[in-house]
């Protein structure tokens, strides 16, 4: 049951929703991706052999199994620079694709103000850390604010070398980008009033209307929960945006009754936002990786390479404690860093 409640007194920082609508703005007149997606054909073999039936059923067999823990399928870490690393270094400057809106994340803090003003969060950390150790300076960085459902799009197009935008490394994602090891544990998770009568993943959102991010894990979980009957039927989730971070806005207006959404993500927003919280536990166990472009290897490599030192070195859990600390619990089961399996 919608809301009729009119959420109009925006919390946090001067109003998440002024905030929201700023930042979009600029994305919008910043970045127009194209919405193209180069996908991989057949390779011509004769359609009509029983040898070509048994070889696709054994390539479909191999992919369902190699996908069953697709944070483990990333390149073991090397060093060596190759073609895309070369491209890199001759343009002196690395491209990555980020949030500018997420708390906690990436973003720009509305209570600073001046030209000095930078990117910030967890993510921002790690990209200034892997421009440090390909280009010895992490200043060296080109930042483009992307859309939730333009992060594939930018790297397949060559705009952006690589993004580092809370991207939940997916089966289906890594069809199209190449991935990274797993830099950090996160799971779905239900975003709600305080007052709501919701309580979770579950029957209390019959008759509710929830919103997710267009090409998000979270869109693609309940549709295919509400199909195999998980989910209730008349659960609505026709709702869509291209930001998840619209979807706050949308149910502090009271358009919308609940969010799905990462449950790292939905905790930085219940903190801009007192006035809601999450309802249950996370229902999936999804991990975050640095996305590329298939075929570039050696910075695939390079980068968990990198992850490893951020990780032994103490760097990854210094932003943690910095940015997501204060949201997400010292102890939670975030507060650590994943344990990276190569294939």
């Amino acid at each position: 049951m919608r809301a009729d409640r009119a959420r109009a007194s925006l919390r946090g920082w001067g109003g998440v929703g002024a905030m929201a609508v700023v930042c979009a703005l600029a994305a919008l007149l910043t970045l127009l991706l194209p919405l193209t997606a180069s996908r991989g054909g057949d390779d011509g073999t004769d359609p009509g052999g029983s040898g070509v039936a048994d070889a696709s059923r054994v390539s479909a067999e191999r992919k369902a199994a190699e996908c069953e823990n697709p944070q483990d399928q990333s390149l073991a870490p090397a060093t060596a620079d190759g073609a895309a690393i070369e491209r890199i270094k001759d343009r002196d400057q690395l491209v990555v694709g980020v949030d500018q809106n997420s708390f906690g994340w990436g973003y720009r803090d509305p209570n600073r103000q001046g030209p000095g003003v930078q990117l910030e969060g967890f993510d921002i950390d790690l990209v200034r850390r892997i421009a440090q150790e390909l280009l010895g300076d992490p200043e060296k960085v080109i930042f483009r604010a992307i859309p939730t459902n333009q992060r594939i799009p930018a790297i397949q197009s060559g705009q952006v070398d690589m993004v580092v935008r809370t991207m939940t490394i997916s089966c289906t994602r890594m069809e199209d980008v190449a991935f990274s090891a797993p830099y950090f544990l996160t799971g779905q998770q239900v975003l709600a009033p305080i007052g709501s009568d919701i309580a979770g993943y579950d029957e209390s959102l019959a008759d509710q209307e929830i919103c997710s991010a267009e090409g998000s894990t979270a869109h693609e979980t309940l549709e295919a929960d509400q199909k195999a009957g998980e989910l209730p039927e008349t659960t609505d989730i026709r709702t869509t945006v291209p930001n998840q971070l619209d979807c706050l806005v949308r149910l502090q207006l009271g358009e919308v009754d609940a969010v799905v959404t990462d449950g790292a993500l939905a905790a930085s927003q219940a903190a801009q936002d007192p006035t809601v919280a999450l309802k249950g536990e996370r229902f999936t166990t999804e991990y975050y990786g640095v996305a590329m472009k298939k075929g570039a290897d050696d910075l695939v490599r390079r980068v968990n390479s990198i992850l490893e030192d951020y990780r032994a070195d103490g760097g990854w859990r210094d932003s943690y404690d910095r940015w997501l600390s204060e949201t997400m619990g010292a102890d939670s089961e975030s507060a650590t860093p994943p344990d990276p399996e190569y294939r």
